[in-house]
């Protein structure tokens, strides 16, 4: 099964806990370079949050093929397919 993590998850686990947009840009200017799975993050509420909805509908399929559903509303529920993550390597050198 499929997990996802949100914006803000990501910038507390990095030490900047009110840094969700930071999130959202690396992701967006990293992603090729270095092969994120950006699909997974989205947001607090448990929606996409990408503009376009070409983009929208991307990242849904890939969530789904991963085994994410989504409700009728299209927010996926945090407590089923949030990912937890216990420990965080310190990777600030």
């Amino acid at each position: 099964m499929g997990k996802v993590i949100t914006y803000g998850k990501i910038a507390k686990l990095a030490g900047n806990p009110r840094a969700a947009r930071q999130v959202s840009w690396l992701l967006h200017s990293s992603t090729k370079k270095y092969n994120l799975p950006w699909h997974r993050v989205i947001n607090s509420q448990g929606k996409i949050a990408l503009k376009s909805q070409d983009g929208k509908d991307y990242q849904k399929i890939l969530l789904e093929k991963e085994g994410i559903e989504f409700a009728e509303n299209n927010k996926i529920d945090l407590k089923k397919y949030l990912w937890e993550i216990d420990s965080v390597v310190n990777i600030k050198g």
